[in-house]
This record gives structure tokens, sequence and C-alpha cells, in this order.
């Protein structure tokens, strides 16, 4: 099974908070483009299961993506999904989703620095990776074993030449 974790596009610097900070026209504009990308990627072209942090740019993000990609069967807003939300609390809470439910694809649309250290949790070794707004990892899990690994990293920039 794949787990594909998104940080929310480019956002405007400032709000009246952080959990306000809306996407920017670039930034909706890149995460359609990588959601795009994305339809080709996924297992028997579906989504079982997306979680999105309560964040107004994480939403905005889903948002934007869920116009090309397929109807998910399930959207949750997951609160420990924040920017600050604890890694290793996030990546057994996914495992366990795996177990239970058996998706064959789940989606998270979160922040950094949760969505860098998140994805170090699913490989040995790995220091966790920036990641540029809009970009997307592809953890595959085996969900007998629990062995993981991540597959690739995309960002906007490698996929549509943006700057």
């Amino acid at each position: 099974m794949r787990i594909y974790i998104m940080r929310h596009g480019e956002a405007q610097t400032f709000a009246a908070s952080d959990e306000e900070r809306p996407l920017t026209e670039r930034g909706e504009q890149q995460s359609v483009e990588m959601a795009r990308w994305l339809a080709n990627e996924l297992p028997e072209g579906k989504l079982d299961l997306v979680l999105v942090s309560p964040y107004l740019r994480a939403q905005q993000t889903w948002n934007a993506c869920q116009t090309v990609l397929p109807t998910a069967q399930k959207v949750l807003t997951e609160d420990g999904i924040t920017p600050y939300g604890d890694s290793e609390h996030v990546a057994s809470y996914l495992r366990a989703l795996v177990t239970v439910d058996h998706p064959a694809s789940i989606l998270l649309v979160s922040h950094l620095p949760l969505v860098g250290y998140l994805t170090a949790e699913f490989a040995v070794d790995m220091q966790a990776p920036m990641f540029p707004t809009s970009s997307i990892a592809c953890i595959e899990l085996d969900a007998v074993s629990e062995k993981s690994d991540v597959r690739w990293l995309k960002s906007p920039s490698q996929l549509m030449g943006y700057a």
C-alpha cells in the first residue's frame, strides 16, 4: 500500500494567525498540477483515505487537489497533523490504519516540519528531507511485515520546471 505525504501549497506570509494563512494563487496552481501528476501514480487509480490538517492552507490545498484527483472514499481533518505534530505518533497511527482498514492508498496533507520528519519515520537512517511547498513523497508500506520505503519525493520544480 502507498502513503502519499504532501506539504501544503505556497501560502501568504502574514495572517491573523498561523492557522489562518491562505494559499497564494501560485500555491493553488502548483497544488493542482502536483495532484494532476499524482492521479496517474495512484494504485488502482483511487484514494482510499485523505487526512488533512485543520490549518487553512492545508484545507485549501486539499480543496484544490480534489478538483483533479479521483474522489476519495473518506476524508478526515486531523488535529494531530499540524506543523508541530508528533511524527512518531502520526506514523504509528498510519500503520494502525493500514493494519485495520487495509487501504491501497492514503494521502496526508500537512506542513513542515512534520512532513519531513514523518517521511523519515518510514525509511531506515534517512534524515528528514526538505519539502518545498506542494511537494509529495510516496511511501511504500507492507501491511504484513510493516516494512516501508520512501519510493520518491517530487516537487513542482522537478515536475513542471517552476522556479
